[in-house]
């Protein structure tokens, strides 16, 4: 009988473990290809009880295979939960034979009993290079590293940035987007010394871009690229005139393939061995040209440029005496929604106003700030009596009508009625409604009756501790003094404070590099680690990282009195953290093999360097 329950427990579990994901079927592609590029149409579903695939009609693509049918299972156990995944992907193999843009629709299935249509793609298809010559160079184009030339400099035509503004011609505080773009046809791995605009003469906010960039293929001048968006902000310019947005620069690092004519290279590293590069790019200026907002402003204009709406509410128009008013304005739409001033509310003079409590609800967008811009205007009345508090008028410069509109909130009447409270009474703070405030306490009735008065020397005056509040002080003040001269004297020297800290920065990014290696990210992982060894020899040696170079590093250390053995066992460490990335073999073993070499490196150093 237990052996039944048990069986039934399991089967029940095993049935919960495949059943409580939802199936999914999926189609994926490349979104750009070029003419002559193969590349891969999969189909995946999220379960193995399938039948009856039929793919579409794939229209302007060679189908050179496929489908063929792949399976895919997995089972975790993760604190006693049990988690389990199974698919099966139906794989074409495509080739773009001609420049355009194709769209494929949906593949269908029967997916554990269920009728199932993949979503559909599209797929741009760029032009072969205008210097391609009787050879088809889209497919060169499709790898990140250019294995053609074996010079030593970079081309403008293999790797620039492009500084963009969706507008040049606008109006004051108008929005517009200013995008940065990388166009690559090389192996790009990271960028230094970044120096990006001031912005002068505008008001900027960075638009977040997602952590991972996507990187996409574009024909730009006859000639394909990698591109991505590497940095985007909307600007609002602050006044008129020929407004310049100066270049930006940035300090790149390639890995470039060279050819070697070393037969040993030929063998084992397919005739190429890997250079890194430095080349510094600059974008060129941008002008925009911004106008003056037009003559004729409103008497209730206040700043706002873009397309706006405003609306009015009131707590209660029945209150009494004392009581608080709220009266709310929220701006919505979509343009300069934070520079935009408040609008003012003539309440009756005997109410009361506090300062009022601003929310901006926004997101940023390319056309600027996009969302909800909240007023509350705390007001109390203090006699009773029938009030108004007339309509708030708010004007602001339409873009798309290129005038100036005002609109209008409603008016409020108020009766107030006697209360039984005054002016003394606690009343809500505005700005935390659990903290309380009490009005008039600064008023204090003088006390009547008899007063026990003491002679002066009865009490603590010339005493001892009388003078123990004057010299405890003065000991502490100027003890506190000194320590913190001496910190301020410790902070202003930099060059110790980086030479102190650089084996603890060196120490955090080797923790990054550790978990990368646990989550087996390669690339992550060795860019971390040439970070601990570059920054660490930086700080430590006070070396500026424009002039980081391993021959500047060797010298360095040398004039420290470094053994010339650990010098050399430094700068291997640095080539065969490069040389891993590239080299066959078990990657796992190769990277395990880097971070305790680093480790040890960057510990012998520390212990051999004292400042």
């Amino acid at each position: 009988m237990r052996r039944l329950i048990f069986l039934l427990v399991a089967l029940f579990t095993i049935n919960n473990i495949y059943a409580d994901g939802k199936v999914t079927f999926t189609a994926s592609a490349p979104d750009a290809v070029a003419v002559g590029d193969q590349f891969r149409l999969s189909y995946t579903v999220t379960t193995q009880n399938v039948r009856d695939f039929r793919a579409p009609s794939i229209k302007g693509f060679d189908v050179l295979m496929g489908p063929s049918r792949s399976q895919q299972s997995s089972t975790q156990i993760i604190n006693g939960n049990v988690s389990s995944a199974s698919s099966i992907t139906f794989t074409y193999i495509l080739m773009a034979t001609t420049e355009g843009h194709y769209s494929i629709a949906g593949a269908t299935i029967v997916a554990d009993g269920n009728q199932m249509l993949s979503n559909s793609l599209k797929i741009k298809v760029l032009p072969t290079e205008k210097s391609a010559s009787g050879a088809n160079t889209s497919s060169r184009q499709s790898s990140s590293v250019s294995q053609s030339s074996s010079s030593s400099s970079v081309s403008t035509k293999d790797l620039f940035i492009t500084a963009t503004a969706s507008k040049t011609n606008l109006y004051e505080q108008e929005a517009f987007l200013l995008t940065f773009k990388i166009y690559t046809v090389l192996d790009l791995r990271s960028f230094s010394n970044v120096k990006l605009p001031d912005f002068k003469g505008f008001h900027s906010q960075e638009v977040e871009l997602p952590s991972n960039p996507k990187w996409e293929l574009e024909n730009f001048n006859g000639k394909n690229y990698h591109t991505t968006v590497y940095r985007q902000f909307v600007l609002f310019p602050q006044q008129s005139g020929k407004l310049v947005i100066e270049s930006a620069r940035f300090d790149a690092s390639i890995a470039k393939a060279v050819q070697s004519a070393d037969p040993f290279d030929a063998f084992f590293n397919g005739g190429s061995n890997y250079v890194e590069l430095k080349k510094s790019i600059i974008t060129p200026r941008i002008t925009i040209n911004v106008n003056p907002l037009p003559a004729g402003k409103p008497a209730g204009f206040s700043g706002g440029v873009g397309n706006f709406n405003i609306t009015s509410s009131i707590n209660s128009k029945n209150v009494k005496t004392n009581d608080a008013i709220t009266v709310k304005l929220v701006i919505s739409g979509i343009g300069n929604l934070k520079l935009i001033d408040n609008p003012k509310i003539k309440f009756p003079e005997n109410i009361e106003l506090y300062d009022p409590k601003v929310d901006n609800k926004v997101r940023l967008t390319k056309e600027g700030l996009s969302g909800s811009k909240i007023i509350e205007y705390l007001a109390i009345p203090r006699d009773p009596g029938n009030f108004k508090i007339p309509a708030v008028e708010f004007s602001y410069f339409d873009i798309k009508t290129k005038s100036y509109k005002t609109l209008k909130t409603e008016e409020y009447d108020i009766n107030v009625t006697k209360g039984a409270g005054n002016a003394d009474q606690v009343i809500a703070n505005f700005t935390n409604k659990e903290d309380l405030k009490v009005l008039g306490e600064d008023i204090r009735y003088i006390k009547l009756g008899e007063v026990n008065l003491q002679p002066r020397d009865s009490y603590m005056f010339d005493s001892i501790i009388y003078w123990l509040f004057y010299i405890i002080p003065i000991i502490v003040f100027v003890i506190m003094f000194i320590i913190g001269r001496k910190q301020i004297a410790e902070n202003s020297n930099i060059i110790k404070l980086r030479t102190k800290k650089a084996n603890k920065v060196a120490s955090k990014r080797m923790k990054r590099a550790g978990k990368l290696l646990e989550e087996n990210k390669k690339e992550a992982f060795y860019d971390e680690v040439l970070k601990a060894l570059w920054g660490y020899i930086s700080d430590k040696l006070n070396i500026p990282a424009s002039l980081l170079s391993k021959e500047n590093v060797e010298e360095a250390l040398k004039n420290y009195g470094v053994d010339e053995e650990l010098i050399k066992a430094f700068l291997s460490t640095l080539d065969e953290c490069e040389f891993a990335r590239y080299a066959p073999g078990d990657e796992s073993q190769a990277m395990d093999k880097v971070y305790s070499t680093t480790i040890d490196v960057i510990s012998r150093i520390e212990n051999s360097i004292k400042h």
